[in-house]
């Protein structure tokens, strides 16, 4: 009889030193259908885009708990990593999906949508999934870094700039995060390297706060990639003010994730009940930086129409209740590991000036952090 593994989640928060691994040691991961359902829970929550019967948000409960140093875990070079070649990244396929989208942007039935895909590798020998967590923790110390397993939606590794929901004490945060532009174009001109940055809670410096001397930030962005984020932010504000009038804003600014940069607003602010974190999940997700504009519209034309199915891609991961602490992140830069075979995600926001060139480039990005782990040259 085949032994089934136990659920698990290592995890890594930004800029930490260590990382814990939760372990269900008996059954299986509870299933939720609603984020309401997360409140008084203790343990690490793993949810779709999209909640179904077939993809329900699955959490693992905490019945052991152990930490290490991330220096200490195996961290293989690239030279022993297997290779490892592309099996199917289809841009004809992302090309045809850009079209449908970009007529209904066009036609201003949307002013925004996401599109995502997926590109399939396959390595000639099987990579253990924590040699890719370590290597991903070593590569991207300013991500959360996680890599999750249950039998139900398999094994998952992510190293994701984007917070949901974050908490410490009882200070909240979120961010605002879209509008993506490729690192190199924006390092030229600076006088001072770029700084971590941390505003009100110990785990809020995802990416770093990038400062020159043009402009706010020294950074150019384009309208579309300004139009991006102000869509987003508006959302974002507008969902936490329904719980709370107890809200402070800095930004946009731009913030470096791995090879590309993003612009970025954060969020600070008190709840007035432990309760209304659940609700408040609820009403962020899908928030419009990996679904559109107006959210419940685009939601549903993408889940009728995009041709690759996301599973728990864009969906959202992280310990919930871990030693006082809620630590939630959008699930970007990831990628589904079944064997030797690896699916890697990405997706970019649409709107009406958009062209399929550009944003197939952008997914091509915002993939580097994946191809990086599993040692891919891109030629």
């Amino acid at each position: 009889m085949i032994k089934k593994k136990k659920a698990y989640a290592l995890y890594r928060l930004p800029y930490s030193d260590t990382y814990t691994e939760i372990i269900q040691e008996e059954g299986s991961p509870e299933t939720f259908f609603s984020s309401c359902e997360l409140n008084g829970r203790n343990g690490f929550a793993l949810a779709p885009f999209a909640v179904s019967e077939d993809l329900p948000i699955l959490f693992i409960l905490a019945d052991r708990t152990v930490s290490g140093n991330v220096d200490d875990l195996p961290f293989l070079p690239d030279e022993d990593i297997p290779d490892v070649k592309c099996f199917c990244a289809s841009y004809d396929s992302y090309a045809s999906d850009f079209e449908v989208f970009h007529s209904k942007l066009k036609s201003g039935a949307y002013s925004k949508l996401v599109l995502s895909r997926c590109a399939v590798y396959e390595s000639l020998e099987t990579i253990s999934p924590r040699t890719l967590f370590a290597r991903a923790c070593r590569f991207f110390p300013r991500m959360f870094v996680a890599l999750v397993h249950t039998e139900h939606s398999g094994t998952w590794l992510a190293a994701t700039p984007e917070v949901l929901l974050d908490s410490c004490g009882k200070l909240w945060h979120t961010i605002a995060l879209a509008g993506t532009m490729p690192l190199e174009e924006c390092q030229e001109g600076f006088d001072n390297p770029p700084v971590p940055y941390c505003y009100g809670v110990s785990t809020g410096g995802i990416g770093e706060k990038m400062s020159g001397d043009s402009g706010a930030d020294g950074i150019l962005w384009s309208v579309k990639n300004i139009d991006e984020q102000r869509y987003v932010s508006s959302y974002i504000k507008e969902c936490v003010l329904r719980f709370t009038d107890d809200c402070r804003e800095e930004g946009p600014y731009t913030a470096r994730a791995g090879n590309v940069v993003h612009l970025r607003s954060d969020f600070t602010f008190t709840l007035p009940s432990c309760d209304d974190m659940g609700r408040l999940v609820d009403a962020l997700h899908p928030t419009p930086a990996v679904c559109g504009v107006p959210k419940h519209e685009a939601f549903g034309f993408i889940s009728s129409s995009e041709t690759s199915p996301r599973g728990y891609y864009s969906g959202f991961m992280g310990p919930v209740g871990a030693l006082g602490n809620t630590h939630l992140y959008v699930s970007l830069r990831c990628m589904r590991i079944d064997g030797r075979r690896y699916m890697l995600y990405a997706g970019g926001g649409l709107l009406p000036e958009s062209n399929v060139e550009s944003e197939w480039n952008e997914t091509e990005a915002k993939m580097e952090a994946m191809r990086k782990c599993l040692a891919i040259k891109r030629i």
